[in-house]
């Protein structure tokens, strides 16, 4: 079982700097990259699952946990990086697993971007994104997740690499307009973020102290009652 996790979480790794590479390769097609790597979580998910047939419910499962954490961007739109996405993804990995988690944060961020607006970014919005719940999920058995203080200490340190992934992005970006692309450069960059990555992982922390505890309740009832992504 822990060589079957390696195998999957390193075939993910690989596709997903494929794909990035790619798309910037041809940036005009961001969107088709983008279903590109849920396509890639999906397949994913059901190897998870090659000995059994996965059900129905368990795939509408994803699709609502993702639908809620795509939704809970909108209303703090105007809040910069303040939002219960990645608290929702985190939950959803930690209670069903690394791929469940990596298919809810990529759809999530693919879905919210529909109507927040879809651009080059996306790939990379649902790569980190994907990356919280798969992290969750990696680690949802050992002593740190399994306390409250790890959970938050795990919130904030999101927090912030969620906002070193996206300015790796922007920082390309930047170098392929004809910027600056000296260590100073990018450490300058890097650090022009820590205000909204302090935003995101205030607003981390809140979601978890508040709600983190009935969240984890909730699904673990669903899971256990329905048989869920077990």
């Amino acid at each position: 079982m822990r060589k079957h996790k390696a195998l999957v979480t390193g075939f993910l790794f690989i596709m997903m700097l494929v794909l990035l590479g790619l798309n910037y390769i041809w940036e005009d097609s961001y969107l088709g990259f983008s279903f590109g790597l849920v396509l890639l979580a999906l397949s994913l998910f059901l190897f998870r699952f090659e000995t059994r047939k996965v059900e129905p419910r368990e795939l509408v499962l994803l699709a609502v946990l993702a639908s809620i954490a795509a939704v809970g961007r909108i209303p703090f739109a105007s809040l910069p990086s303040v939002q219960p996405t990645t608290f929702v993804i985190m939950m959803s990995g930690y209670v069903f697993g690394a791929e469940s988690g990596f298919v809810i944060g990529a759809v999530a961020a693919l879905a919210s971007n529909m109507i927040m607006g879809q651009g080059p970014w996306t790939p990379w919005q649902m790569v980190a994104w994907g990356l919280v719940g798969l992290t969750a999920g990696l680690l949802r058995n050992t002593l740190f997740m399994n306390r409250r203080w790890g959970q938050i200490v795990f919130g904030v340190i999101w927090g912030y690499l969620f906002g070193w992934i996206m300015n790796l992005w922007g920082f390309i970006a930047l170098i392929q307009s004809g910027g600056s692309q000296t260590w100073k450069a990018f450490i300058v960059y890097m650090i022009g973020s820590a205000t909204f990555d302090t935003f995101h992982a205030i607003s981390n922390v809140f979601f978890l102290v508040v709600f983190g505890g009935i969240w984890i309740k909730i699904l673990s009832r669903f899971k256990r009652k329905y048989g869920l992504l077990e």
